[in-house]
């Protein structure tokens, strides 16, 4: 059996099971993804309740997972992207419910006029990836990338199911947030949340924090995506449907859709919008219209790329048809590669995240999150 390491960080008596649970993962996790390193933080009324840490950030376990260790966390990361267009909504400068064409005409190309935010931040725009074989060298050209995407037609019918895209939706949203902002999304999040409220959260992450970032060791298999063909290949399957991870560039580009770099304090802590009414540590985020239209369900069915069916909002999963962030049908998040989570739940006004650096092969719904989750809910 494992050896348990130090567990550190707050955890009340109430949520001893949690962290028995969070033990666990070290020891008998299950199908044998026992942790490397971890972290899981869950905030009630935005404020920290639990918060617990434990094993190594590098593979040769010789340096402790602390306080300010970084880990990439993929695709739970668009949690966060999705409050950024959400902010974009709450000042006037897009709707849901209009074209992107409206802000960025390039964009409406190739039978793509009509396609809204709404829509395309609900994965229904039928651009999961690239349509036929790319250099993965194409994604560190941002304008390439952007042109190619624009020309491309979609894959169905918009608005008619969603297909997932896993890296694709970040440059879109990415864009359309630096038209009618005027600035970056990584650099946007830097200053209107990160630095105000001391969040440790960096989509595209300076080469001077590198050192902080902890090691990950990959999946042992790949996961189940169910029977290939052209839609899954583009997301998934081609050998430019992603960029290479773990370079110094891939850390540094703006990728909100799958770099974003952090901690699951400060992920738990900035979910708390979508659980405390919009609020974040007493601020008005959102009001309760534009909370309640980002994360109203916009897709309902067999999702295209994912074999499963699948609830979307507005660039977030929504609860209740995957059932993985709780019992509450009305709790949201977003999943990352390798077993990464960050979730909201506004019927128990809790926000939680997790993260680690022991990948597994589940596409959402890592079991040893669950195990987490499962705890968590029976200690309230």
């Amino acid at each position: 059996m494992t050896a348990l390491p130090d567990i550190h960080g707050p955890c009340p008596a109430r949520f001893a099971a949690v962290k028995d649970a969070f033990a666990a993962n070290f020891t008998e996790a299950p199908e044998g993804l026992n942790e490397r390193g971890a972290r899981f933080t869950v905030c009630i009324g935005g404020e920290i309740v639990v918060d617990l840490r434990a094993g190594w950030a590098d593979t040769a376990q010789t340096l402790p997972y602390g306080e300010t260790t970084l880990t990439p966390v993929f695709s739970a990361g668009k949690a966060v992207m999705a409050l950024m267009i959400a902010t974009c909504v709450e000042r006037g400068l897009l709707d849901y419910e209009r074209p992107v064409s409206d802000w960025w005409p390039a964009f409406g190309q190739a039978g793509k006029a009509a396609v809204t935010v709404g829509q395309m931040m609900s994965h229904q725009a039928g651009l999961p990836g690239f349509d036929t074989p790319e250099d993965p060298a194409i994604w560190f050209d941002r304008e390439a990338t952007l042109a190619r995407l624009c020309a491309q037609a979609p894959m169905w019918p918009p608005g008619t199911a969603s297909g997932y895209s896993p890296i694709v939706i970040g440059y879109l949203a990415g864009e359309l947030f630096r038209i009618v902002d005027g600035r970056t999304m990584g650099t946007a999040l830097r200053e209107d949340f990160a630095e105000p409220h001391g969040l440790d959260l960096w989509v595209g992450l300076p080469e001077a924090e590198h050192g902080r970032v902890a090691q990950m060791r990959k999946p042992s298999r790949m996961a189940d995506l169910g029977p290939a063909d052209a839609v899954k290949t583009a997301a998934f399957l081609d050998r430019g449907s992603a960029p290479g991870r773990d370079s110094a560039e891939w850390r540094m580009i703006e990728i909100p859709s799958a770099n974003l770099h952090g901690t699951a304090r400060d992920l738990a802590r900035i979910m708390a919008v979508f659980a405390d009414g919009g609020r974040l540590e007493g601020r008005q985020v959102l009001s309760p219209a534009t909370l309640a239209a980002a994360t109203r369900s916009r897709i309902h069915g067999r999702d295209k790329v994912l074999p499963f069916v699948m609830g979307w909002a507005a660039g977030l999963t929504r609860n209740e048809t995957v059932d993985i962030f709780g019992p509450n049908l009305e709790a949201v998040g977003h999943c990352g590669w390798g077993g990464s989570c960050a979730f909201a739940d506004p019927d128990a006004g809790l926000s939680a995240a997790y993260v680690m650096t022991r990948q597994s092969h589940h596409l959402i719904g890592d079991p040893r999150a669950q195990r987490l989750i499962q705890a968590l809910y029976d200690g309230l």
